[in-house]
């Protein structure tokens, strides 16, 4: 609804409102890039994709909304981003300071909460917000589904057309080129081949051919919202003991998946995942790599770890990715209010096998 008043928005506002009487807060002050997304609908203030914050803050108090950008960027933040529920305040892209005193006029120098605080007047933001920007309206799940559906097709899109020959430069380029081609950020893609997949966790791609296998990872952002999903390619038929791998990484999934439920918390999930991974015979692996967490406006809201006591509840997004050397699983759930779990990242046309009630991918095999 840009160019319109939204209701998510005035809902939003309202919210921060009633935060701001509690917090005895003067104003909101909002600079980073999810913020903005969370706070405007959808809307984006990105323009380099790397960084956290971006060429608009939106400034909220009692009786105004405002979107603070400069003049470079006012026309096209109007006319493709925002919607008429704020109004604006544009400076001179060469004078920063005009921007901070309007700041300090509309708020008197009194406290403003802030998601990235800098000034000695702003403190950071209460947890009643933080837990609200977590928890999808339905507006928000229905651009969130949209955004995990066109993730999963780019995905499939490349792993069914990738070669043995190709380096991960080129599957790595091959994703973003999909990603981008359907309107989402290529926030990240991780590529490891054959002889680095066993190697790494985190494999930013290389100029080495992926040979007979590869594993392909997508944090793609659209609206502001973070599909995050893990894929495998295997060209020729998956040996054994690969296939095993996976096979006990989707079992230790299905345990930390099955605690997902309204009122646990998240270290509660991490000490499933834990148990699981001794189950199976790998005490160490929980140690390998980090788990995953929620998700949302952020690739992970928090990430759970032994002291996270954040509790999950009703429409809060998760992505978990446990791994063991070589295999990994992950894809962007939602917490219905039924208390299960909606695969937002789902691709009916990828294989998959049933595991816990749940169809889970396996790797694709060409």
């Amino acid at each position: 609804m840009i160019n319109s008043l939204n209701p998510e928005v005035d809902r939003k506002l309202e919210f921060i409102r009633k935060t701001l009487t509690e917090t005895r807060a003067i104003a909101l002050r909002l600079r980073g890039t999810d913020w903005f997304a969370w706070a405007t609908a959808g809307g984006s203030n990105t323009v380099l994709l790397t960084a956290e914050t971006g060429v608009a803050e939106i400034l909220i108090t009692a009786e105004n909304a405002f979107v603070l950008t400069d003049e470079i960027e006012a026309q096209r933040l109007q006319d493709e981003e925002l919607p008429d529920n704020f109004q604006k305040h544009i400076y001179p892209w060469a004078d920063v300071a005009q921007r901070e005193a309007f700041v300090k006029e509309i708020t008197g120098g009194g406290n403003v909460m802030c998601d990235r605080p800098i000034h000695h007047n702003e403190t950071a933001i209460a947890a009643s917000l933080q837990s609200r920007k977590q928890t999808m309206m339905s507006s928000e799940l229905e651009r969130y589904r949209r955004v995990g559906r066109l993730a999963s097709e780019a995905m499939t899109e490349v792993l069914s057309a990738a070669k043995p020959t190709w380096t991960e430069y080129q599957l790595a380029g091959a994703g973003a080129e999909a990603l981008w081609a359907r309107g989402l950020h290529p926030a990240l893609t991780l590529v490891a081949g054959e002889r680095r997949l066993p190697l790494y966790r985190h494999a930013t791609a290389t100029a080495e051919q992926i040979g007979k296998q590869a594993m392909l990872v997508f944090c793609a952002r659209g609206n502001g919202l973070y599909a995050n999903l893990t894929r495998f390619v295997c060209f020729g038929s998956l040996e054994k003991q690969h296939s095993e791998l996976h096979r006990q990484v989707r079992e230790i999934e299905a345990a930390g998946l099955d605690s997902c439920r309204p009122g646990v918390s998240m270290n509660a999930v991490y000490d499933t995942l834990k148990q699981a991974y001794e189950q199976h015979g790998y005490p160490q692996a929980i140690r390998e790599h980090h788990q995953g967490g929620t998700t949302g406006y952020l690739a992970r809201e928090i990430v759970a770890n032994p002291a996270t006591s954040d509790i999950l509840s009703e429409n809060i997004a998760v992505a978990w990715n446990p791994s063991l050397s070589g295999a990994k699983i992950e894809d962007t759930f939602v917490i219905s209010s039924s208390g299960k779990l909606e695969n937002l990242t789902f691709d009916p046309n990828w294989p998959s096998v049933e595991v816990a009630g749940r169809l889970r991918p396996v790797p694709l095999e060409i």
